[in-house]
């Protein structure tokens, strides 16, 4: 069989990492049982296995090994000039090394000295379902090895940037010797997401968002190993994206200088691929359009009502038409969000040129809603667009839509189960569990939330692409954005990508709440503003003195 990066069934990872492997099995402890230290202290002995999030397959063994600052690189397969892993290898070095310039040392001898990387696939399309799996093995030379080196195997680039982060959290900076050290060496893991469809939304309506804070967050996302950023970009509050074919929408922005301009949104798209995550944009239709009328009040059904968008005008859907085209020269990913969501058709019936366009054409405000839903899918799809639609969509015309439509849940538990029975395709985000904006929802409501519950039939579970935790932004910007993410998205985040039965076996309290205090540390130490974990109210400072590792 032809190994590529786009196809499922194929997954030759093991074949060179296992040979090696082999060599190293008497050293190997297989260990997959999380055992819980009564010792607070995060040292080399801890037998929490400190990954997050926590891989499908490890095991490791009792040694600590010394990794060479001048650690090279060496990149072979079909995808061996791939620069977005030449790219990622380099930004790992500066997390690894940061005390780079302190640990020089002439002459000394490291156990560590090269990573190899072996990507199988030239392919680099960033797609929905692209073959994430990798395999590690950290190993020192050894009578039983010729091989001090790092390998990761991956079929695709972003199979090796997964690789790469767990290797980063396998290294820690050992302040007594002052060089960076793996702990519980040998290790070997092999690793895949449990869903391809792994979400953050980000709202940039309600608060405007600087280029290099969503920079940030996409970069914090690749920690945890989200994979697509849902950019909400517009609402009825702002429109800030320039539309080069309507040029006078982002009057509605807030200010000229809370804007995002194509090369801005162009900019963000490039960042994230190199991180492997997609950007799913997002325009909200019919309702939550009222920023549109700023530039082009003939939107709005009238000026004392002004959403939904005016139904009833062809100029409305030229400018849906429109603004979809300019788009998808910036967002390549193939689902593209249409929103659909809290559509109150009471502006329609009290308008009159709308009220008689309804009557004329027999349709009640529900009629109308459907028929704009279903014209905004057309022209998506008409765009090689697959549409998500928020999941009132489904509840009121299930029959009627677009047979490709992937339903997104929000409202409460029991959709995802409906929809999937249908046929449709779902993303789970219940605002119960995954709403990042309702503060008292704690770190563990957010981490046993799961995107299969309620469905039991295995063809029916494959329709559920993942889920997405949601960071509306009504009381979030640049000053507290991310200690509201983090670090309750990164409960979701191993939901998603780990094996739900690993990952929760054992007392959660004791296993899962230190393995994520132990990570917000890390993201605290790579400059992510993540709140404390167990705060009541998540985004709080902490209440007193106190370690990193225990609030």
């Amino acid at each position: 069989m032809n190994c590529d990066a786009s196809n499922p069934h194929c997954n030759p990872i093991p074949r060179i990492i296992f040979f090696i492997y082999l060599s190293l099995f008497p050293l190997v402890i297989a260990s997959r049982n999380l055992k819980h230290s009564s010792n607070t202290q995060l040292d080399d002995d801890d037998s929490i296995t400190y990954i997050w999030p926590l891989p499908s397959e490890f095991s490791f063994g009792n040694q600590t090994l010394t990794v060479d600052p001048n650690l090279s690189l060496a990149i072979g397969g079909n995808g061996g000039s791939s620069s977005i892993v030449k790219e990622a290898f380099e930004r790992y070095k500066l997390i690894i090394f940061k005390h780079h310039s302190k640990l020089s040392k002439y002459g000394a001898s490291y156990d560590i000295g090269k990573l190899n990387v072996i990507v199988h696939s030239a392919n680099e399309e960033l797609k929905l379902g692209m073959d994430e799996s990798y395999s590690l093995l950290v190993a020192k030379r050894d009578d039983h090895s010729n091989i001090g080196e790092i390998t990761i195997e991956a079929n695709s680039v972003y199979g090796a940037l997964r690789g790469l982060e767990t290797l980063s959290q396998l290294c820690a900076f050992d302040y007594g010797t002052k060089t960076v050290q793996v702990y519980k060496a040998p290790w070997f893991i092999q690793d895949k997401p449990r869903f391809e469809y792994r979400g953050l939304l980000l709202d940039t309506s309600r608060h405007y968002l600087p280029i290099d804070i969503i920079k940030q967050v996409i970069e914090s996302m690749s920690y945890a190993k989200l994979n697509v950023l849902h950019w909400h970009i517009i609402d009825e509050e702002s429109f800030p994206l320039e539309v080069p074919t309507y040029p006078n929408l982002w009057k509605g922005a807030y200010t000229k200088w809370e804007r995002y301009t194509v090369e801005d949104a162009s900019e963000i798209v490039n960042f994230a691929k190199l991180r492997g995550i997609n950007v799913m944009a997002e325009v909200d239709v019919p309702g939550h359009a009222a920023s549109w009328g700023v530039g082009y009040p003939d939107l709005w059904p009238s000026p004392s009502c002004k959403e939904p968008l005016d139904v009833s005008k062809n100029f409305t859907f030229d400018v849906v038409s429109g603004i979809l085209s300019d788009m998808r020269k910036i967002f390549p990913f193939e689902l593209f969000h249409l929103g659909g969501d809290e559509v109150h058709t009471d502006c329609w019936n009290s308008t009159p040129p709308v009220k008689k366009w309804l009557q004329d054409h027999n349709m009640t405000g529900n009629d109308a809603y459907q028929y704009f839903v279903l014209r905004a899918q057309d022209i998506a799809a008409s765009l090689n667009w697959t549409p998500v639609n928020w999941e009132e969509t489904f509840n009121t015309f299930a029959a009627k839509l677009n047979p490709q439509t992937v339903v997104h849940n929000w409202l409460g538990s029991g959709v995802c189960p409906k929809a999937v029975a249908k046929g449709f395709r779902c993303i789970f985000s219940n605002q119960g569990v995954w709403y990042l904006d309702h503060l008292d929802v704690p770190w563990s409501t957010v981490y046993h939330a799961d995107p299969l519950e309620g469905i039991t039939d295995a063809s029916e579970q494959k329709l559920v692409l993942g889920g997405e935790v949601c960071m509306w932004g009504e009381k979030a910007d640049a000053s507290n954005v991310q200690q509201t993410i983090w670090p309750r998205a990164a409960a979701a985040a191993e939901r998603l990508w780990s094996n739900k039965e690993s990952a929760s076996s054992g007392n959660t309290t004791l296993t899962a709440l230190q393995r994520l205090e132990y990570f917000r540390c890390l993201l605290t130490r790579r400059g992510v503003q993540a709140a404390p974990v167990t705060n009541y109210y998540a985004r709080r400072p902490p209440t007193g003195p106190g370690s990193c590792y225990e609030q």
